[in-house]
């Protein structure tokens, strides 16, 4: 049986966990937008600790059938926020700063928190 895109979500969430990312939120905006259904939000720590986190989306996407959707910065991206959308799930890897700063789950409030 095909996966929803919730346990989708959620699964990414726990290899977010897996892999030390800290802090890990799945809101559901799919009331809230038409551009995505989820976002997981995590806490990274350094670059390398990001990139690491990037490879294990990447493999996730490929064996579940799902693509990752070029984003298009302004400015080069660096370790403070790093975007990964894949559609309906969009994952979000922040320093501490960055996620002090932008206050995503405050922005997005009124999506369900899942996790």
């Amino acid at each position: 049986m095909a996966k929803t895109e919730k346990e989708k979500a959620l699964e990414i969430a726990k290899l977010m966990e897996d892999g030390k990312g800290l802090d890990v939120v799945v809101l559901d905006v799919s009331k809230l937008n038409s551009w995505t259904d989820y976002f997981v939000i995590v806490t990274v720590t350094s670059g390398p600790h990001w990139q690491g986190l990037y490879k294990a989306v990447k493999d996730y996407a490929k064996e579940n059938d799902m693509e990752i959707h070029k984003t298009h910065n302004k400015t080069s991206q660096g370790d403070d926020w790093n975007l990964i959308d894949l559609g309906t799930v969009v994952i979000d890897l922040m320093s501490e700063d960055a996620r002090n700063f932008y206050e995503l789950e405050k922005l997005w409030h009124e999506g369900e928190r899942l996790k």
